[in-house]
């Protein structure tokens, strides 16, 4: 038998950490290895499998596409295309008038990041007159493209590209009078996701959202939401942001929302999409076929009925996870199904690994925090057999 670990070590770009199994084949909530060892999936690929493996209506919608069609230029028309935007803007409640699909959520960053600069321009043909500082959040993360890592926090990511084009000012999340301060007449977007993701699963208190919404509106300044990770159902309802029922300028989503196919979505306001010009941003794989019929696929399953499901699973493990006595679990943190226990005394990694040798797959978050992204269809059987094992591995730390 072929060593997979050691050719994707020896060919790839060592630009990842090495997890040390091989995985061919998924089935529900279950990922299987060359081994033939079976893990139960916790972190559904960092959030992309929401309804996990092999789904029939997904896996259906996928092969009738590509009978069909999988790749067509934006310059032309797709009935498929023009049906995913429809329902998309639909489902978002008509709050946004147009969007535009990359194929990644890095990419929808950086679309927003461009319609912002459009959006700030003063008259048509001027540069931007100084509008050109955008504000985003300490811990926070939006991808490690050049403009997207611009708006992402922390030294690691950062310091060997330094210095960025857009000036950014970074400050305190879930403080909106940190957001006021920073303010300047200079300024032309903050930036934030309603629930920290990659940064440690930080929610802010309720109302934190609204009151942001009210200062960009004083100040005149576009506001964007990076739910790439909260949105599509992931906290329980369609957009995190809509727990308190709060409306961005530029919405940005990426991650599960095309059943598992590459896909980045950048949302626009009115306002903003008259100031977007054709040929200004254009890409020849954003908005194929293929990925926009699992677009279709997942807009169907998506209901209300599952919406409830994930609020009642992620209530069941929150409350699970809150239940294990170990003096090394500091905090239980998230929402739905996108949860997380922060551990200490650096201890964060060997539970994963330890996670791992129990047949558990989970990841991280921050430095210190063990993250659960598990599919939708997850049921109670399963999160019972996670806290077990939870329990097990913490009992011999």
């Amino acid at each position: 038998m072929q060593d997979y670990n050691f050719l994707q070590q020896k060919y790839m770009l060592n630009t990842y950490p090495n997890r040390g199994i091989t995985l061919i084949k998924g089935e529900g909530v279950y990922l299987f290895a060359t081994d033939g060892k079976k893990y139960l999936d916790m972190m559904s690929n960092y959030g992309v499998n929401m309804f996990g493996y092999n789904h029939p209506i997904i896996t259906q919608s996928l092969i009738s596409q590509t009978k069909k069609l999988t790749n067509l230029h934006g310059s032309f028309n797709s009935d498929i295309r023009a049906l995913a935007a429809k329902q998309l803007i639909e489902r978002c409640k008509n709050k946004f008038t147009q969007l535009y699909f990359a194929n990644s959520g890095t990419e929808a960053i950086e679309a927003a990041l461009k319609f912002i600069i459009l959006a700030s321009k003063l008259t048509k043909g001027r540069s931007p007159s100084g509008r050109n500082k955008i504000i985003a959040c300490e811990n926070s993360y939006h991808g490690k493209t050049l403009g997207a890592l611009s708006v992402t926090y922390g030294e690691k990511y950062r310091k060997p590209f330094e210095p960025f084009l857009p000036d950014v000012t970074f400050i305190k999340f879930g403080d909106p009078l940190s957001l006021e301060k920073a303010i300047d007449k200079n300024t032309a977007a903050f930036i934030v996701e309603p629930m920290q993701g990659e940064g440690g699963l930080n929610n802010p208190k309720k109302g934190y959202l609204e009151k942001i919404k009210k200062i960009c509106v004083e100040n005149n300044i576009i506001l964007v939401f990076d739910e790439i990770q909260s949105g599509i159902g992931r906290t329980g309802k369609f957009l995190a942001s809509l727990w308190d029922n709060v409306t961005p300028d530029i919405l940005c989503l990426g991650k599960g929302l095309a059943g598992g196919f590459p896909i980045g979505v950048t949302l626009v306001n009115r306002s903003i999409a008259s100031k977007i010009s054709k040929n200004i941003h254009t890409s020849t794989f954003g908005g194929n076929p293929l990925t926009c019929a699992g677009i279709l696929a997942t807009l169907k399953l998506l209901d209300e009925k599952l919406l409830d499901h994930i609020k009642l699973m992620g209530d069941y493990f929150s409350n699970n996870l809150a239940s294990i006595k170990s003096t090394l679990i500091a905090e239980v943190r998230g929402k739905g199904l996108m949860l997380g226990v922060k551990i200490k005394n650096n201890e964060r990694n060997k539970v994963l690994k330890s996670l791992q040798s129990e047949m558990v797959l989970a990841i991280p978050s921050g430095e210190d925090v063990v993250r659960f992204l598990p599919p939708y269809i997850i049921e109670k059987k399963h999160i019972d057999d996670v806290i077990e094992k939870l329990e097990k591995v913490m009992r011999l730390l």
